[in-house]
């Protein structure tokens, strides 16, 4: 971290703001861009400094968030997190329709326990049928599980890092005090309002995609084409512009001089 600190004062590093600036504005074109390619967004904070931080970013763009505990495979072993899940939903109907409370105490409570659990860890990502294109994570240290296996998978990162952590495990780094609440809510505001301006551009393209605009003709440019007999002929029905007589055209001068152009009126 040692080009992203501007100087020491003691046992206390001072991040240079502007390496900081500089990586949210690389950070908000990835993942505007990766939004607008039709892929989803990921945020990682389970520190209690970013949870609240997170959910709410998330939120705001509608994307998903992990803040409690990043389970193992959560990315590398998605199939079976998709069929917890499902198990989530199953009991939730249990739950409305009554048949969890038909059901004995000893095994209700259990049934009960394993939903709050699933949804404890997993209500983030409930709406994630697929594999994301990108994540972003508070504190790289803590969320190594998660940086691996999208360094696995080959899915881009972006990370809020402190001075003790690695700029290598992330390709976006942005230096901040990830234990500041205040920093990591004006950081992940930022990256959610890049994220919505994806999704803006996706819904214009497929606006422009099922609804095109249609196309004004353009006006013919062909000369106005009479005949001899002074009937016009199939060019100038084209034209705006009303057919030459015979004696006006060119193919019935004979040799003579063509008329002269009507004088304009006085005035005009």
């Amino acid at each position: 971290m040692a080009p992203y600190i501007f100087a020491k004062r003691g046992t206390i590093h001072i991040i240079d703001v502007k390496k900081t600036l500089k990586g949210v504005l690389v950070a908000k074109k990835l993942l505007a861009e990766i939004v607008a390619s039709g892929s989803d967004v990921v945020f990682v904070g389970t520190k209690r400094q970013a949870q609240k931080a997170v959910e709410a970013a998330a939120k705001r763009c509608g994307m998903h968030y992990v803040s409690e505990r990043w389970l193992g495979g959560m990315l590398t072993n998605f199939r079976t997190i998709r069929s917890r899940l499902q198990r989530l939903e199953q009991l939730e109907a249990m739950e409305q329709d009554g048949s969890l409370e038909a059901e004995s105490k000893k095994q209700a409570s259990r049934l009960k326990r394993e939903m709050r659990k699933i949804r404890t860890n997993l209500d983030g990502v409930r709406k994630m049928s697929r594999l994301p294109g990108a994540i972003v994570v508070v504190d790289a240290k803590k969320e190594y599980l998660a940086l691996r296996e999208a360094a696995k998978l080959g899915i881009p990162t972006a990370g809020v890092l402190d001075t003790d952590s690695d700029p290598d495990t992330v390709d976006v780094a942005i230096p901040a005090n990830d234990d500041s609440i205040r920093a990591v809510e004006i950081i992940l505001n930022e990256l959610a309002d890049a994220v919505a301006v994806g999704k803006t551009m996706v819904s214009v393209r497929q606006q422009d995609t099922v609804d095109p605009r249609p196309r004004r003709p353009r006006p013919s440019r062909r000369p106005a084409m009479g005949r001899a007999d002074g009937t016009s002929g199939p060019g100038a029905a084209a034209t705006d512009e009303p057919a030459g007589d015979a004696e006006s055209s060119p193919e019935s001068d004979n040799g003579a001089g063509r008329p002269e152009p009507d004088q304009p009126a006085p005035g005009v």
